[in-house]
């Protein structure tokens, strides 16, 4: 029980950088742009997959985001009907300052563990979040 208010407490102390502080980012736009910062450029349905949401949900993210000059989309040059997401070049050192410690954290404890120890890790936080939807009666799938 005196994890998780640890967590959230050490993740809100680290501050958006004036650069991104006025873009209005939600939970899920953190959840994508680091996601992009651990696996690099992706493309829409690969970045849907991996945040467990709906391509339609990752599309209008990334055109959200897009629009504020956070991320850029560029055609996939082994097949020119995709597009990869990558962040924009003028606000990735920001968004990289911003996020890197958390991305370089959970490679740190993560790295060393098995395909399955993580798996279960995984599972345990997401069965979490799911038990206190539930039992809040809040909808796990609206945005925050």
């Amino acid at each position: 029980m005196l994890v998780f208010p640890r967590l959230v407490g050490r993740i809100k102390k680290l501050p958006p950088p004036p650069a991104v502080r006025s873009l209005e980012l939600t939970p899920r736009h953190l959840a994508l742009l680091s996601m992009l910062l651990l696996d690099g450029p992706l493309t829409v349905s690969e970045l849907a997959e991996r945040l467990s949401v709906a391509p339609t949900t990752v599309s209008l993210l990334v055109s959200e985001l897009a629009g504020k000059g956070v991320l850029r989309r560029r055609v996939d040059p082994a097949d020119r009907r995709r597009r990869i997401v990558d962040l924009g070049d003028d606000l990735r050192p920001a968004v990289t300052r911003w996020l890197a410690p958390g991305v370089r954290a959970w490679r740190e404890v993560l790295g060393p563990l098995s395909p399955a120890e993580r798996r279960l890790i995984v599972d345990a936080l997401l069965a979490y979040e799911a038990a206190v939807a539930r039992i809040s009666g809040v909808d796990p799938s609206e945005p925050e």
